[in-house]
């Protein structure tokens, strides 16, 4: 059975309890998104589903409700499990089904991922988890373990299952499923589906229902434009496309580590604020990168493919391919990251004479041709460089000493007299916070934390800088 649907509904329509309803309200989800709309009616009948949808259309919502819609709040065993590609995918949904899961007392979600270590994990376990959110070689490790048992599983979910197969995880998935009970129920959401895909359904889904809905992002929302460059004009030019068009926040894609590196030193010493991830970076490097991007305080995140799988940053003004990919749907998936949820995007595209064959195979993909324009054409826009609006407090405290979201709010807004709106996002972990704050008051916030107290009790807290 196959739905088709552009059309969006609202909450109200769904058989979800008045606590989860008035949840959704309370968070600002007024009306569905074409994919929660196309397989939320069926999930939560108890079919599996097969949803193709791009990252950024609403698709952990639509798994969300439907896995949340069925625990038993009062049974502590491991009755959901959701597998993502990456970590930082597995721990942007464990962080939406917590805020989904509000209506519910007490509902525990675990992440089990990599750069983390395991004893923590299995004490996190021990103590009794509604619902596991993992990367498939973890869930596994847990497994083999005896850490992590799935006899009470209901719901099995397979998010990006697409990626999943590209990074190799297909004999992993299959570990996985034979261990769930049969009678579960799988939801496997995939923004493309390829064979694999197929036959991984075909092989763990019981006459599924399946959904897709239009990208969230159309050509009509993204604008591309694409610059030939000699190989030694095209970093100087990354730094000429930001000093015309003065995104916001920038994603520069490179096709290797050096590049990265090179670039953000390069963009650096202009005086941007620039950030670079790649495989290369320990996992705490990695997540302040992370935390500093999504959260404003760094104006351009230069990556590679790998290091930018499952990284869902909202509200991104423009994509720049500083190398082309010689993957067709490598090139599409980069500038889908831009334009999203009705915003329009900027796609800007770097290409030499060697990759033109590379750029005609993204033209055959996307079925139209490439709009060309000149580096002449770059002037440097009035107000110099365009420095982000936040900077990050770190703080070393989190999760292991209680520090919560109101506990650091109150600190800044109760204790040291900031206002709500001087202070951004707020990223706890397990060992530390991070914090975005009004970049005007960085440094006296710093100042005034440290001869203060979170909780009552004394914290550590720096500004993290480009070179940090």
């Amino acid at each position: 059975m196959t739905l088709s649907t552009t059309v969006s509904k609202s909450f109200d329509t769904l058989p979800l309890s008045a606590a989860a309803q008035e949840n959704l309200r309370r968070l600002g989800y007024l009306e569905m998104t074409a994919i929660q709309a196309a397989s939320l009616p069926a999930a939560l009948q108890g079919r599996d589903v097969i949803a193709q949808a791009k990252t950024g259309s609403g698709k952990t919502a639509a798994f969300a409700l439907a896995l949340l819609a069925k625990l038993d709040a009062r049974r502590f065993a491991v009755q959901s499990l959701v597998l993502c590609p990456t970590r930082e995918l597995a721990d942007q949904v464990t962080t939406e089904i917590r805020r989904l899961a509000r209506a519910e007392d007490n509902i525990k979600v675990v992440t089990l991922a990599g750069g983390v270590p395991l004893r923590g994990q299995a004490a996190s376990l021990e103590h009794g988890a509604h619902v596991v959110v993992g990367t498939p070689g973890r869930v596994i490790d847990h497994l083999e373990r005896g850490n992590l048992a799935l006899d009470a599983l209901a719901t099995l979910v397979l998010d990006e299952a697409d990626r999943m197969l590209d990074m190799g995880f297909v004999d992993d998935i299959v570990k996985v499923a034979r261990r769930c009970p049969a009678q579960r129920q799988t939801l496997l959401f995939s923004a493309t589906y390829p064979e694999g895909i197929a036959r991984l359904a075909a092989q763990f889904l019981r006459e599924p229902v399946t959904v897709k809905v239009q990208a969230q992002h159309g050509s009509e929302q993204i604008e591309q434009r694409w610059y030939e460059v000699r190989e030694e004009q095209r970093l100087p030019a990354v730094a000429r496309l930001l000093e015309h068009f003065r995104p916001v926040s920038t994603l520069a894609f490179c096709n290797t580590k050096a590049r990265c590196r090179e670039l953000a030193e390069l963009l650096q010493a202009q005086g941007y604020s620039a950030l670079a991830l790649h495989g290369d970076l320990e996992q705490r490097e990695r997540d302040q990168v992370l935390v500093r991007f999504a959260n404003s305080s760094c104006s351009v995140l230069v990556a590679t493919d790998v290091a930018a799988r499952g990284l869902d940053i909202a509200g991104l003004a423009a994509v720049i391919n500083v190398d082309i990919s010689p993957d067709p749907q490598a090139h599409v998936h980069r500038i889908g990251r831009t334009g999203r949820a009705g915003e329009t995007g900027l796609a800007l595209s770097l290409a030499s004479l060697d990759e033109m064959g590379a750029v005609g195979h993204i033209e055959q993909l996307q079925g139209q041709p490439s709009v060309w324009h000149a580096l002449s054409e770059l002037t440097p826009a009035l107000g110099g460089r365009l420095l982000p609006a936040m900077a990050t407090v770190h703080i070393q405290a989190g999760r292991k000493e209680k520090i919560r979201p109101g506990d650091v709010l109150g600190a800044f807004t109760a204790d040291l007299g900031y206002t709500r709106e001087q202070v951004g996002k707020i990223d706890i972990n397990e060992f530390a916070t991070y914090v975005a704050v009004e970049r005007g008051i960085a440094h006296e916030a710093v100042a005034r934390l440290n001869s203060g107290r979170i909780k009552g009790r004394t914290v550590k807290a720096r500004l993290l800088t480009d070179g940090a």
